[in-house]
């Protein structure tokens, strides 16, 4: 019950409507919360399946570079990879998702993959370094994601403190109040009507 509340009319039409406030915020964080585990569980089974494609990746671009290394010959396949020509950056932006900010990973590529003549090179080199570079936006793609279900997870524990807070502390301490504060109010009304009705009794009998 929240104390020093004055019982009068006036103050419990207040506390009814910071009730049904508090009753409607209560709604629809519990909305909020809901969707943001909807959008989460599903983003952690994305995640899932990118992790595993990524992992196949890697191994098969790494098997493409033993490859070529192992035709080129070590010192060979070091020469065609030292002066890289081509830079990658990536820009980040965000988003808004259920009132989250959350980022967007884009990469910026300048230059070429291939760093070297064609003269004297495998095409498992070649091909490796392409898929490389879907391999990097793969990477981006994963990395966005898994900040993406660090924030939602945060805003998912935060709008639960803020639920739980509504629904076990805020509105029963309203509703514990409001139903205080009318049995007062009733009992001073039957107060009145009793000493009304007295008062009348002896005007009569005078």
């Amino acid at each position: 019950m929240i104390s020093n509340i004055n019982p009068t009319r006036m103050e419990l039409l207040r506390l009814k409507k910071r009730l049904l406030l508090a009753q409607r915020g209560h709604r629809l964080l519990k909305d909020k919360r809901d969707e943001l585990m909807r959008q989460l569980i599903g983003m952690i089974d994305e995640v899932k399946t990118l992790r595993l494609l990524i992992e196949k990746e890697f191994h098969t671009i790494l098997e493409g570079f033993m490859l070529a290394k192992a035709k080129m010959g070590p010192y060979q396949t070091e020469q065609a990879l030292w002066f890289p020509k081509k830079k990658i950056s990536v820009d980040i932006t965000e988003k808004n998702l259920m009132s989250v900010k959350v980022p967007i990973f884009k990469k910026e590529i300048t230059g070429t993959i291939l760093p070297y003549g064609f003269l004297n090179t495998s095409g498992e080199m070649d091909i490796s370094l392409i898929k490389f570079e879907k391999f990097i936006e793969s990477l981006l793609i994963l990395a966005e994601k898994e900040k993406t279900i660090q924030l939602l997870a945060t805003e998912i524990q935060e709008t639960r403190r803020r639920v739980n807070a509504l629904e076990y502390r805020l509105i029963p301490e309203f509703e514990e109040t409001i139903k205080a504060i009318s049995m007062k109010l009733t009992e001073t009304e039957r107060s009145n009507t009793i000493r009304l009705m007295k008062v009348k009794e002896l005007i009569r009998s005078h």
